[in-house]
């Protein structure tokens, strides 16, 4: 991916978030700071419980910081409503989890196809929109069968598929690799990053995966709730992008 672009496409600036029980405060997130140019890719390292998901939920519009500001294409989500923010996820973010969540009773196809027909896009549109993404991902051949039909490593190509058939400005990936062997694992990154790179999609994974995070152009790692800048020399120490 190009790394001469300037325009932002994921802003964070003192992004707190806090769990209260009946007894204490967990504080998830400590005024995180993060910026990633349009059209790069991130990773996010960390142990279990460090905050990774929390703040993928929050980019996601899955959930709500308590103080700051997130901004996703310019747009400032810590500020939509419910509504908005349903319409945010639909079309603007691409979600892929470490377990696939494809619907058992469809096939592939239409696993891909889904969320594009429930936003509008005419069925053959759709049909042929997730046909072209099946391809890029390797899975021509297998678009009819279940998922119960599939291996892990496909499953997981599916749901890279799916992520990108509503054309979002970002990709949201959370353990992408974390059920899969190391062939399927190394599979499954090539087609993400093949297919983000071929669409220009901006690309944040949050991953214990060191093979994973290697490839990505911007690279943190997140502890106690703070985040720590891994990049190359003459990426910005305030984010991927150039200072």
């Amino acid at each position: 991916m190009s790394n001469t672009t300037n325009n932002i496409m994921v802003l964070t600036e003192g992004l707190v978030k806090n769990y209260k029980s009946a007894n204490e405060t967990l504080h998830i997130l400590k005024g995180l700071n993060l910026n990633i140019p349009t059209g790069h890719s991130a990773a996010i390292s960390g142990r279990s419980g460090s905050g990774k998901s929390t703040l993928l939920n929050i980019l996601g519009g899955l959930d709500r910081c308590d103080e700051g500001k997130a901004c996703v294409g310019g747009l400032d989500i810590t500020s939509l409503s419910e509504k908005q923010l349903g319409s945010y996820r639909s079309k603007k973010v691409g979600f892929i989890f470490q377990f696939h969540y494809l619907l058992k009773d469809f096939t592939a196809l239409e696993n891909v196809m889904l969320p594009a027909f429930m936003t509008g896009m005419k069925k053959k549109a759709a049909l042929e929109r997730a046909m072209e993404l099946l391809s890029d991902v390797n899975l021509s051949d297998r678009y009819k069968h279940y998922p119960s039909q599939l291996s892990g490593g496909e499953r997981q190509r599916v749901a890279v598929a799916r992520s990108i058939v509503n054309n979002p400005d970002l990709i949201l990936a959370d353990e992408p690799t974390g059920n899969l062997d190391p062939d399927n694992s190394s599979l499954v990154s090539d087609m993400l990053f093949s297919s983000a790179e071929k669409w220009g999609k901006t690309l944040l994974i949050v991953t214990h995966d060191e093979k994973l995070a290697a490839r990505a152009y911007c690279r943190y790692s997140l502890e106690n709730g703070l985040l720590f800048n891994e990049n190359k020399p003459g990426i910005g120490a305030s984010g991927c992008g150039h200072d």
